[in-house]
């Protein structure tokens, strides 16, 4: 009886041991900080038109579930979901189409292609499911040199442009309220030693991105289809940014909104966090880096 009590508590203290060594690759909540799981973004992404996924760039636990709600809502709608994200300019969309067609090959596609130095790891698996599936893959991003002309000298700076250079951006003049709170975030410390680079024109050359990438979206989405979109999560936190400009271009729109987090515990939502988005994925900061 001593020895099979012995045992007991031998066991007890191992799967003490074992519960308390497990770790928790992510939480999910919505934007109440109210505990949520995975299977609910999925019954709420398929009754969606636009599912925004914010990411963290460099984050493995956001870019492994880009692609599993990627595939688990293939499962669901088929031919009918599309593809788009900033990583992707809109002057290689043609080299895009030709590559998910079977036109070109992966050497000259990845040859050709501005792709980001992260594009292996991250956003490879991506493109490759959309040419296993024969899913269409918008670049829905303005080329960065646009953006970069808007940072040095304003939204005028556009007017200058080609009629052939101006389709590959958003429709001009371009809304812009200077008042949301991602724009305003922009510009605190304007001024100060070390922020020379941050003028008044930072927030609008992130606007034209929004702008572009809300355009190409809803030149590309039509109903009955589900419009998957990949971005930084700061395009649509507090859905803002490519949000609200989605919103100005259709107000029906059933739009739902991700975005990733990362923080040392992750059993609840810190304050700063809730309603950045429908479902917030809180993820441990330690979690490996893909670059």
């Amino acid at each position: 009886m001593k020895t099979f009590k012995n045992l007991s508590l031998v066991f007890l203290f191992f799967l003490f041991v074992a519960m308390k060594g497990d770790k928790t690759a992510y939480h999910v909540f919505d934007q109440e900080g109210k505990s949520g799981n995975y299977s609910d973004i999925i019954k709420d992404a398929v009754k969606a038109d636009i599912i925004m996924f914010g990411e963290l760039h460099d984050n493995s636990i956001g870019h492994w579930l880009e692609l599993a709600i990627t595939k688990d809502l293939y499962a669901e709608k088929q031919s009918s979901l599309i593809l788009g994200a900033e990583m992707f300019e809109r002057d290689n969309q043609l080299l895009l189409d030709e590559y998910i067609s079977g036109q070109i090959v992966q050497k000259n596609f990845e040859a050709e292609a501005k792709l980001w130095p992260n594009y292996k790891n991250d956003y490879k698996p991506l493109v490759e499911f959309a040419k296993e599936k024969n899913l269409r893959f918008i670049g829905t991003n303005i080329p960065r040199r646009y953006a970069s002309l808007v940072n040095k000298k304003g939204f005028e700076s556009l007017d200058s442009l080609s009629n052939e250079a101006k389709k590959l951006v958003a429709s001009l003049p371009v809304k812009y309220d200077p008042e949301l709170k991602g724009y305003k975030s922009m510009l605190e410390g304007e001024g100060m030693e070390g922020n020379a680079h941050i003028t008044q024109n930072l927030p609008k050359a992130q606007a034209i991105k929004d702008a572009t990438m809300a355009g190409s979206i809803l030149e590309n989405w039509e109903p009955g289809k589900t419009f998957v979109h990949f971005n930084g999560s700061y395009h649509s936190d507090n859905f803002e940014g490519i949000v609200w400009y989605l919103k100005q271009g259709n107000p029906d729109l059933k739009i739902m909104t991700i975005t990733c987090i990362e923080q040392d515990t992750i059993t609840d939502l810190k304050e700063e966090s809730l309603h950045l988005a429908d479902y917030i994925i809180c993820i441990p900061s330690d979690m490996t880096k893909t670059y």
